[in-house]
């Protein structure tokens, strides 16, 4: 089992920024991939970034891509998901989620575990 905690969200303004951390435990860290999701009100879960076991590869939605930045430390067991230039549109739930698949991380049926998520909510 892994556990995941997400923390970081809260209220922004559009233009600024927020960063999220999800830390991990219960098992080795390195060996998962992470992705970040997150859920609208009355919309689907969407993939917004992911990262490899060892960060070398890095991949993110086209909607999020240039403003937020995915990063992990694994000494600290943690990835995080820088996110500026916010928009009205990014106000979600936001997931951090954990896979031991190397590949189609878009896809949240690939991850194995869940954090209980945290509110981003983005002002205009």
């Amino acid at each position: 089992q892994v556990q995941l905690v997400e923390s970081g969200g809260g209220l922004v303004q559009a233009g600024g920024s927020l960063r999220l951390s999800c830390a991990a435990s219960g098992r080795t860290f390195s060996n998962y991939a992470m992705g970040w999701f997150r859920q609208a009100p009355g919309k689907e879960r969407e993939f917004v970034a992911a990262i490899s076991w060892s960060g070398g590869r890095t991949y993110y939605a086209d909607s999020v891509k240039g403003r937020f930045t995915i990063s992990r430390d694994n000494a600290k067991d943690t990835v995080y998901l820088q996110m500026n230039s916010l928009i009205p549109e990014d106000t979600a739930v936001y997931y951090c989620a954990a896979t031991t698949f190397g590949s189609w991380l878009m896809y949240p049926e690939r991850y194995d575990y869940w954090g209980q998520g945290t509110q981003v909510t983005v002002s205009s």
